[in-house]
């Protein structure tokens, strides 16, 4: 497989096995030495679709091809790491797109197998370590039972902070044991769209974008998209005119609309894209499957690049200026 191989698969759509469409789009995918956003959105396209219609062992393979690689789609990575332990197992052990708070949420929600496979990965982080060895001896007695309490409450107290920003209210510290359990269990279950953000602030841009959207000027949606996002206008722009709605997906996943509404938003705004229910089904499954994180780092990116258009604008505008300036004799003699 090569590059040219991932980018027909991606462009065509190739008809076939699932099965064989699914290992040949991870395999083209990792011969990519270093895949655009464009790409990495593309095998997502192309996988998730799939992902229910293939075998274990394709599974099994996609996760070892992805392991090592850091420009995984987070969407799959998640999903492959969903599945029983024999087959996320090379992910969790290695996959560097995994963050902490992401590995602490597949501890609370898969327990011991996925916790054992999480302790192999190298330089993990101390108190994720101490979490699992709590879990593995949970009713071991120590004759220093003062100092096993103190430990394993500072464990408990660091895996707080570093679950901090998705981690749900949680029942107050009682047993060690118990209570870190029903913590792992029940902090990282994923937030639906309307717990994460509260309703009077999803409200007022959820209505300007409707608005504007229906419409049917471009122009109208591309500035609430910018004020919502706190974009500029050219990025808004470019997010509702590309062929797909890949970045469109990331906007409105950002802003944590509910699916319904991010559907009506994409629907109003690229019609064409929506010509028949399985294209509905594709876009659902793609908005529950991205991570909220993952799009406002998307986000943050595109206000990144923002800033440096305009840096480089300023600068070839004061150079320009500065050249103007410049006396004509002073030019001369340069010359």
């Amino acid at each position: 497989m090569s590059a040219s191989d991932f980018r027909q698969i991606a462009i065509g759509r190739e008809t076939g096995k699932p099965e064989r469409l699914f290992r040949a789009a991870v395999s083209a995918f990792c011969a990519l030495p270093r895949p655009s956003r464009r790409e990495i959105a593309q095998l997502e396209d192309l996988t998730l679709p799939l992902f229910d219609k293939v075998s274990v062992e394709a599974r099994r393979f996609v996760a070892a091809a992805l392991s090592e690689s850091e420009y995984a789609p987070f969407g799959l990575v998640r999903k492959l790491c969903d599945e029983p332990v024999d087959i996320a197992a090379p992910l969790l052990v290695r996959s560097p797109v995994l963050s902490d708070v992401t590995l602490i949420a597949l501890i609370g929600r898969h327990g011991l197998p996925h916790a054992r496979a999480i302790a192999r990965r190298p330089n993990l982080h101390k108190t994720i370590a101490d979490l699992i060895r709590v879990l593995e001896r949970p009713r071991l007695v120590y004759p220093e039972v003062g100092r096993q309490q103190e430990t394993a409450a500072n464990a408990l107290q660091a895996a707080e902070a570093i679950a901090a920003p998705v981690m749900s209210n949680g029942p107050v510290p009682g047993e060690l044991a118990e209570n870190v359990r029903r913590k792992l269990r029940a902090m990282m279950t994923p937030a639906t769209p309307r717990q994460a953000m509260p309703d009077e602030e999803r409200a007022p841009a959820y209505d300007r974008l409707k608005t504007t959207a229906l419409t049917g000027n471009d122009s109208f949606f591309q500035t609430a998209l910018a004020d919502a996002l706190e974009i500029d206008l050219l990025a808004a722009r470019s997010i509702t005119e590309k062929s797909g709605y890949s970045q469109l997906i990331d906007a409105l996943k950002a802003l944590d609309l509910a699916e319904e509404q991010a559907f009506l938003l994409a629907a109003a705004i690229l019609p064409g894209q929506f010509a028949h229910a399985e294209s509905v089904r594709l876009f659902l499954e793609r908005y529950r499957a991205l991570h909220r994180d993952v799009a406002l780092d998307r986000v943050r990116d595109w206000k990144a690049a923002s800033v440096g258009a305009r840096i480089r604008s300023n600068a070839e505008r004061l150079q320009t200026r500065v050249k103007s300036s410049t006396p004509k004799g002073d030019r001369l003699k340069a010359s």
